[in-house]
C-alpha cells in the first residue's frame, strides 16, 4: 500500500513540475526538482535531457554538472559521465566521500581514469 502512494505522489509530483516548466520554461528550481523526480520514479532519460538543459544555462553550476554526471551514469554513458564528474570537482564540488557511495555514480567508479583522478583530488585537498 505505502509504495503505491509514493509512486501516485511522485507522479503528481512529476506532473506538477512538468505544468510548471510548461508556463515557465527557465525557471531553474522546477527544472532540478523535476529533474530529481524523473531520477527517482527511473525516468532516466528524461532525467538525462532536463539535466542538459540545466547544464547550458548555468554552465559554471558544479552541482548542475553533478546531477548530469550521475544522470549519463545511470544511462551507461561512462566517458560523458567522467568528463561531467570531472568539471564538477573542478567547479568546486567537493563532496567527495559522497561520490564514492552514490549509487548513481557506481559506473563511472568503475572507469579506468576514475581512482587516479580521485586519488590526485585527494592529494590536492590534503594540502
Amino acid at each position: 500500500m505505502k509504495a503505491k502512494k509514493t509512486s501516485k505522489r511522485k507522479d503528481l509530483e512529476i506532473r506538477f513540475y512538468e505544468n510548471l516548466i510548461k508556463e515557465r520554461p527557465n525557471f531553474i528550481q522546477a527544472l532540478v526538482s523535476l529533474g530529481n523526480a524523473y531520477t527517482s520514479k527511473g525516468f532516466y532519460q528524461e532525467g538525462l535531457e532536463v539535466d542538459k538543459k540545466l547544464a547550458k544555462m548555468k554552465p559554471e553550476d558544479p552541482i548542475i554538472h553533478y546531477n548530469l554526471a550521475c544522470s549519463l551514469s545511470l544511462l551507461g554513458e561512462i566517458e560523458e559521465a567522467y568528463k561531467e564528474l570531472k568539471k564538477a570537482v573542478l567547479l568546486g564540488y567537493d563532496e567527495f566521500s559522497y561520490i564514492l557511495e552514490d549509487p548513481d555514480l557506481e559506473n563511472v567508479r568503475q572507469h579506468p581514469s576514475f581512482k587516479d583522478f580521485f586519488a590526485k583530488i585527494k592529494n590536492i585537498k590534503a594540502s
